[in-house]
């Protein structure tokens, strides 16, 4: 692998020994660079050797001595850059495969990509990792990484995965702890599938991996009305979120006793489901799994109170209308009781989600649509629509509604709100 280098830092350390723009790199300290992955990790190292090509064809080595961890103040090409690998798997959850076709072209990349897990907290199951690709993620010393296991089961995980050569999991986890890495797992349940006797071998297999196993979360499988062709698989109703959740309390209690973590972590939406009461905010322990949805509406509600609690200004007196998912609306009119500030009337509109099918609840997939549909006839002054409901750029829904058709199709004003208790809160004073 080679790479153009597009700039050198002027007068920097690499600058200093020679390094200029437009010469390429073709080796550090003796090995290629496939990646930035791998730029980053021999860069950091005290003693740096580069084997450069120069502009005119000539190689040469460069030898820096520099601080641990200081920067060589050297950018590559997009050779170097990371694009996702895709998956190689065909899981009977798969979200993606159950979206309706006709959708813009992003909704349907499965990435499954190690580098982005390191880099930003991905979760991936390893199943598209060769063998040389997994001695690098042990000599980069890749931790933590987030990896999606769902079962230990050999056979089963490979059922699910529809994949062969899935089974392999238990095998690369302990080379992963052997090798002093950690590593965060995430289990998506299926009722009938990997639930019961299998969770109770999954965790028990996971346990004895910690301390570099940090934390499992427990998901449920979410489905949408897409399934035609697709597993028998079935949501979750109350009975068996709570067969789950028992299973859950016996393991937290052993960890907790034992080794001072919880280790387990059942997602807000297999409580919700449960109907069982979100946990303090000490039960999440910092919360390692928020992004997989463990802990974020104790989260949220902490934040709204401690707003709710330090607010010193009047709000602007109007009417509000929130319209969320189904299964968080309870929780949002049980806060807006609680925390609404004075002068401020709102009212929790529990929007059922048309488009992918009401199986589907959380307000992150709601669709322009569909809220349209429930906002259109509204009588209120002003909408408070959570900022996850849209794309990262922030102007288009999961149906490719433009949040400016929205705007525009309801008859209030619209605000968005990002996804935390403080932003909130401070929609609902209305003040700047």
């Amino acid at each position: 692998m080679e790479h153009r280098i597009e700039f050198v830092q002027p007068h920097g350390i690499a600058w200093r020994r020679g390094v200029r723009p437009g010469d390429t790199l073709l080796q550090m300290n003796g090995e290629q660079v496939i990646d930035h992955i791998d730029y980053q990790a021999l860069s950091s190292r005290q003693k740096v050797d580069l084997l450069i090509r120069t502009q005119d064809g000539e190689e040469k080595n460069v030898r820096i001595i520099k601080a641990k961890g200081a920067p060589l103040g050297i950018t590559l090409s997009d050779t170097a850059c990371v694009s996702p690998r895709t998956c190689h798997n065909k899981c009977i959850f798969c979200f993606i495969d159950q979206m309706p076709p006709g959708m813009r072209e992003t909704l349907y990349v499965k990435d499954d990509d190690w580098r982005f897990s390191l880099m930003m907290g991905n979760y991936v199951t390893l199943t598209n990792v060769d063998d040389q690709e997994f001695d690098r993620i042990l000599r980069r010393k890749a931790s933590p990484l987030y990896i999606s296991v769902h079962t230990t089961d050999p056979a089963l995980r490979c059922r699910m995965m529809n994949n062969r050569f899935a089974g392999n999991i238990v095998e690369r986890l302990q080379r992963l702890k052997e090798a002093g890495l950690q590593f965060h797992c995430q289990i998506v349940l299926c009722p009938g599938w990997n639930d019961g006797d299998a969770l109770e071998k999954t965790l028990s297999d996971l346990y004895a991996l910690s301390p570099n196993a940090a934390s499992v979360a427990l998901v449920p499988v979410g489905l949408t009305k897409f399934r035609e062709g697709l597993a028998d698989v079935k949501p979750f109703n109350r009975e068996t979120a709570l067969a789950v959740l028992h299973i859950a309390d016996r393991f937290q209690a052993k960890a907790l006793e034992e080794t001072g973590t919880r280790f387990v972590f059942p997602s807000d939406e297999m409580l919700l489901i449960a109907g069982r009461e979100i946990p303090p905010e000490d039960a999440y322990e910092g919360y390692p799994q928020i992004e997989n949805g463990v802990g974020l509406v104790r989260k949220t509600e902490e934040a709204l109170k401690a707003a709710a609690d330090e607010n010193k200004l009047p709000a602007v007196k109007r009417s509000i209308v929130i319209p969320c998912g189904t299964s968080i609306a309870p929780v949002m009119e049980r806060w807006m009781e609680k925390y609404a500030p004075e002068g401020v009337d709102v009212t929790v509109l529990p929007v059922k989600n048309t488009f992918f099918g009401e199986t589907v609840t959380v307000t992150g997939l709601l669709t322009g649509g569909d809220l349209i549909n429930a906002l259109k006839d509204r009588t209120e002054n002003e909408a408070l629509l959570c900022q996850n409901t849209l794309r990262e750029e922030g102007d288009l829904f999961l149906d490719d509604t433009s949040l400016e058709t929205l705007r525009l199709s309801i008859p209030m004003k619209l605000t968005i709100t990002p996804n935390d208790g403080a932003s909130l809160y401070r929609a609902l004073l209305g003040t700047k």
